[in-house]
């Protein structure tokens, strides 16, 4: 019986009280978003998407042209290098197309908000 009674005492004292003091950051810190990161972002990912896409397909469409040429090296010595160019055109834009799909992927699809355009 002793036992039942120091526990019912136990529990009808109150615990003592703590000082608590908040030193996050949630109270002082701004949170409001502006807005701008939802413009850049996009814009920066579609600028390196293409330039991405555009810079060595510059390149193998000049050495493409270049190849057509009657009179450059190569078809002087009857060795045609237009499959080659367009080939390398053709792994080039698979290997392109897959890392764009990846950082649109990534980057333009966060959390839904680009989703629903």
């Amino acid at each position: 019986m002793d036992n039942m009674a120091s526990s019912q005492n136990a529990a009808a004292e109150k615990p003592a009280t703590e000082h608590r003091q908040a030193y996050g950051t949630a109270k002082t810190e701004n949170l409001s978003d502006s807005g701008l990161w939802r413009i850049l972002l996009p814009g920066f990912v579609a600028a390196s998407c293409l330039v991405l896409l555009a810079v060595p397909l510059i390149i193998l469409i000049e050495l493409f042209v270049e190849s057509l040429d009657p009179t450059a090296a190569a078809n002087q010595a009857h060795i045609s290098l237009t499959w080659l160019w367009i080939v390398t055109m053709l792994v080039e834009l698979v290997i392109i197309a897959v890392i764009i799909r990846g950082l649109v992927g990534t980057f333009m699809t966060q959390a839904g908000n680009y989703r629903n355009r």
